[in-house]
């Protein structure tokens, strides 16, 4: 009986030493180095902001399609306004130069001349004049809905420059940021997840 109860205390000695003997790991702690750590202040340069950018920017592009994203260094969106609205134009004028020989032909007609450019050698009408009334109606249709089209196109370009001009001057540096993390916690075998929210002055 003694020797259970000296080998039960000895155990229990043993145990007792051996969890005092045990460094204690911490998730929380932080081990600081004997050396202070030297922080170097980091220097942001920051761009004033110009409330005026956004309206320079559109009231060039009003000027001259183009000229605001000239203004906000989007050159190679510059071709591309160039082209959809050139398109517009060349669409509007064939358009009206359709419509106008159209109509051209149909004067004549009623003046009554039969040597226009839709009868044959002989006089004789390759298109009726119910034909050349439909005709004009289609191309009008074609030369206003162009013209839409190319108003359209330049309103968009001032709106593209005056947003792109918006968005130049938008805050996206590092002192102002909302960040989601995750981190595996070892010890209890779980996860967690955060959102950071980091602001400086």
């Amino acid at each position: 009986m003694l020797n259970k109860s000296k080998t039960l205390f000895l155990l229990c000695l043993c145990s007792v030493l051996f969890s005092f003997s045990q460094k204690k790991n911490d998730s929380t702690s932080i081990a600081l180095d004997k050396e202070p750590v030297l922080v170097e202040e980091q220097i942001f340069k920051r761009k004033e902001i110009d409330p005026l950018r956004p309206s320079k920017a559109a009231f060039y592009s009003a000027i001259f399609p183009g000229a605001g994203q000239a203004y906000n260094k989007k050159y190679w969106k510059i071709p591309i306004v160039w082209g959809a609205i050139g398109t517009g134009v060349y669409f509007y004028l064939r358009n009206d130069r359709q419509f106008d020989r159209y109509r051209d032909a149909y004067k004549r007609r009623l003046a009554g001349f039969t040597d226009d450019e839709f009868s044959d050698e002989n006089g004789n009408p390759l298109i009726s004049d119910d034909g050349l009334i439909r005709a004009q109606q289609q191309f009008r249709r074609n030369k206003e809905i162009s013209l839409l089209v190319t108003i359209g196109l330049y309103a968009l370009n001032i709106i593209d420059a005056n947003v792109d001009a918006h968005l130049l001057q938008f805050n996206v540096d590092e002192n102002l940021s909302l960040r989601p993390h995750y981190q595996y916690n070892e010890r209890e075998n779980s996860s967690d997840l955060g959102l950071t929210v980091n602001f400086k002055f």
